[in-house]
């Protein structure tokens, strides 16, 4: 059915159960998986008068992120284990929605599998949830786990 499965990681958004579901669908149609981290790629401003001793430089910083999502793609990657093919992308976009869109045309997905938040009421309101908004403007199919 599918054949590339892209699987959007960071540290607290993909559980082992969910990550297990993945590797199930994998598995079953002997497909890939490509591993996707979106990072932000404007630092994160403070709005202290006084400059902080751990403000970065533009360089540090995407060292810094590139690094970051290097451990958490290499974590995800040996829980997935040898069995399957995984490939690995790190994006820089400001809309982490967008940014596991633009991985998935990258990665040439059939399927986009994520996790979900669960927001509902005014928290959902006022904390979008990223899955919806890549349901609403993904060209391909979405699974939502959870």
């Amino acid at each position: 059915m599918f054949k590339n499965l892209l699987v959007p990681v960071s540290p607290e958004s993909i559980t082992k159960k969910e990550l297990k579901a993945a590797i199930k669908l994998a598995k079953a149609d002997d497909a890939k998986i490509s591993l996707v981290y979106v990072t932000d790629p404007v630092i994160p401003y403070s709005s202290s008068e006084v400059q902080s001793a751990l403000s970065l430089s533009s360089i540090e910083y995407k060292k810094v992120s590139a690094e970051f999502a290097k451990r958490v793609l290499a974590k995800a990657k040996a829980a997935i284990g040898s069995d399957i093919r995984v490939g690995e992308f790190h994006i820089y976009h400001p809309n982490i929605s967008d940014g596991i869109i633009e991985a998935a045309k990258k990665a040439k997905a059939d399927v986009i599998v994520m996790a979900s938040h669960k927001r509902t009421g005014l928290r959902g309101i006022f904390m979008r949830s990223e899955a919806q908004e890549v349901i609403l403007h993904s060209k391909i199919p979405v699974l939502v786990l959870g």
